[in-house]
């Protein structure tokens, strides 16, 4: 009958018929896992999570806030509070409002807020866009050792119908 081939090299010669040099790095890894019967390494957020900085994990809990609707009804509470504030309330008790219509200070405040908050929301991109090759990568090995495992069972299969048929004409040769 057929042998399984043990070895990535083998592997690659009859599965894709190329030599497992000429083979791109992923591909080389998914032949090494087939050979090794292993499952396909950890997924897009435990790979985030082992390389994760502290600096990463603060940008990506900015961002979660500042990208909530708790966040953005709290911030609209506050700046409502700030105009009601600042326009009626400390007049009504002859305090002169610190920041007057046209609220400056809230101006420079928001500004401040959104040129730190944006850059701090760019990370937090950029990580996530980290994991989403990652996750192609995953992906593409996953699909590929897939159509490998069906090549090869394929092939296991033809090797045993070759077998039955042969079987069958030897039958067949010695009735007559």
């Amino acid at each position: 009958m057929h042998k399984n081939p043990k070895t990535p090299e083998e592997l690659a010669e009859e599965l894709l018929g190329r030599r497992f040099d000429d083979l791109d790095r992923e591909d080389r890894e998914v032949l090494n896992r087939i050979a090794t019967g292993s499952i396909v390494g950890p997924n897009a957020d435990e790979l985030a999570a082992l390389h994760a900085t502290r600096a990463d994990r603060l940008a990506d809990r900015v961002a979660a806030v500042g990208g909530s609707w708790g966040f953005i009804i709290a911030f609209g509470v506050v700046l409502f509070g700030w105009m009601l504030l600042n326009s009626t309330l400390l007049q009504a008790i002859g305090i002169k409002p610190f920041d007057a219509y046209p609220y400056i200070f809230l101006n420079l405040m928001l500004s401040m807020l959104a040129a730190i908050q944006a850059p701090v929301i760019m990370m937090s991109q950029n990580r996530q866009a980290d994991k989403d090759r990652i996750t192609a990568r995953h992906d593409y090995e996953v699909n590929l050792r897939t159509q490998l495992e069906i090549i090869r069972l394929h092939r296991r299969f033809d090797h045993l119908m070759e077998y039955l048929e042969a079987r069958r004409s030897a039958e067949d040769g010695e009735e007559c």
